[in-house]
């Protein structure tokens, strides 16, 4: 006696003695899967939210780089500073001080640092003559009652500070070049330009921070720069190489390019939260302990830098370029007919846990199976002797079952597919 069971590509089948679906590992909770990499998240179906949010981040930052711009340190722009010992000198005596020898308080920067050989107050004001740095050191000096060879003085000429501000520019568009050429040789240019996008994109979301906090821009911030493009680069790669292995997986499938993206997505999405997490705990001691609670004002604005740079280049990995890159793919001949369909839930869940893919047609007929329940297929010796060629290639076709299916048949009477015998060929007897 056999009994027909509906096969259902949705259906979690639940193995003898477990609670998981036959063949695969057992179902765990929503924490579970995620250490594992066994979710299955729909990033591309979600894939015009994130690149929405980054749409509007970059406009916010392009306005406040149009109306406030940014706060150039000493370094870039050119001018004059000078540090003073703070035990019995203030902020407003200092400006007290540069007004009274001419010199304009009003783009003068003049904040009190502290570290561990004490306080000071240092000034940073326009580029002045050296015979008016003279003066104003000296005057400084006085009013602070210490020595005049304690009060320090620099200064940095604005052509100097023009030529650094371009070398920086040229350093990181070479990089950029380089990093392109060698992401197009090593996979292809789709993931190029999706490499370089997110790049872009970590780059304008923390200027556009600093500019919206008035945060000084100095040396130290550039190479914070440049150690945020390494990190989103290195995250975006992990993440690209995860999607070609799976495009080799499925090469064999008719198979939209969103299921290998989600596929590839879901199985590394574990991996770039631990190294975001790895590398944001360090910055975070920088920036709490050295600039906060001990005073190292100058590791603030380095720290900072990449506590942001390393929170957009996660996201940018992610939610920028690969979305970018199934945009471009999906623009292929291969790719561009199965755009309307692709994996969710329980059958996304399959990919990611290695079962081959059902086919769309797959798909259609265990549905359909589905709604028909048991017998509603069966079929009687004189029906199938009947049909012609065409009807037997159909069956043949039928019985063809997809090996992940089967997987995700429930314990117990498995369903037994029956045809009726095709008739052989009588032998010509000889005469």
């Amino acid at each position: 006696m056999s009994t027909d069971v509906p096969i259902s590509g949705s259906a979690r089948a639940t193995a003898p003695g477990g609670g998981g679906p036959t063949g695969l590992p057992p179902r765990r909770g929503a924490g579970g899967r995620l250490y594992h990499g066994e979710t299955s998240i729909d990033f591309y179906g979600r894939r015009w939210w994130s690149l929405g949010a980054s749409i509007v981040l970059r406009r916010v930052t392009l306005v406040s780089l149009v109306v406030s711009g940014l706060n150039l340190g000493i370094d870039f722009k050119g001018g004059v500073s000078w540090e003073v010992p703070a035990q019995n000198f203030t902020v407003d005596q200092a400006r007290t001080v540069l007004a009274a020898n001419g010199v304009n308080t009003n783009g003068a920067k003049i904040v009190e640092l502290t570290s561990t050989s004490g306080k000071t107050v240092s000034i940073q004001a326009e580029d002045q003559t050296l015979e008016k740095q003279q003066t104003v050191r000296q005057a400084l000096a006085k009013a602070a009652g210490v020595d005049e060879q304690a009060v320090s003085s620099s200064a940095v000429s604005s052509t100097w500070g023009s030529s650094i501000t371009k070398k920086a520019v040229r350093a990181l568009l070479i990089f950029l070049l380089l990093v392109a050429m060698f992401i197009a040789w090593r996979f292809e240019w789709r993931m190029a330009v999706g490499a370089i996008a997110a790049m872009v994109h970590d780059v304008l979301i923390s200027v556009g921070v600093y500019s919206l906090l008035g945060f000084e821009v100095t040396p130290a911030t550039v190479v914070a720069f440049l150690t945020i493009l390494g990190f989103s680069l290195y995250d975006t790669i992990v993440v690209f190489d995860k999607v070609q292995d799976n495009e080799a997986r499925f090469s064999a499938n008719r198979v939209p390019y969103a299921d290998v993206v989600n596929v590839s997505m879901n199985q590394v999405l574990m991996r770039s939260l631990n190294t975001s997490l790895a590398a944001v705990l360090p910055v975070l001691s920088l920036l709490i302990l050295g600039a906060g609670i001990m005073g190292a004002v100058t590791l603030r604005e380095f720290a900072l830098a990449l506590l942001v740079g390393l929170i957009t280049g996660s996201y940018s990995s992610i939610f920028v370029a690969t979305p970018l890159l199934t945009m471009l793919k999906e623009r292929i001949p291969k790719y561009r007919v199965l755009r309307a369909s692709h994996a969710t839930g329980d059958e996304l869940e399959r990919l990611v846990l290695g079962a081959a893919p059902t086919g769309r047609d797959r798909r259609q007929r265990t549905r359909a199976a589905a709604r028909t329940g048991p017998g509603a297929g069966g079929s009687s010796d004189g029906g199938s002797a009947g049909r012609g060629s065409a009807g037997r290639h159909d069956e043949d076709r039928d019985l063809s079952i997809d090996e992940s299916a089967t997987a995700l048949l429930p314990a117990g009477p498995k369903p037994v597919l029956t045809h009726p015998p095709r008739p052989r060929k009588k032998k010509r007897r000889g005469t």
